[in-house]
């Protein structure tokens, strides 16, 4: 007698795993990541240019401080 393929048998009483559902669809994930980074560089571009910070260390040679203003 041939041996048959155990591939199309199931165990009765074997459950499936039940499927992991991901935290963000696939089909959107590449726009929500990207909009997130931007989001990150923006807060972080406007933080960067509005912080004051006194400008310290000696001018360059020839400096007039007249033309510069």
């Amino acid at each position: 007698m041939a041996k048959q393929a155990n591939s199309g048998n199931k165990k009765p009483g074997l459950k499936k795993a039940p499927e992991k559902k991901p935290l963000i669809d696939p089909k959107y994930k590449n726009p929500v990541s990207t909009a997130i980074i931007i989001i990150i560089l923006v807060i972080f571009f406007i933080v960067n240019n509005t912080r004051k910070e006194p400008q310290s260390g000696p001018y360059p040679p020839y400096y007039s401080k007249e033309k510069a203003e």
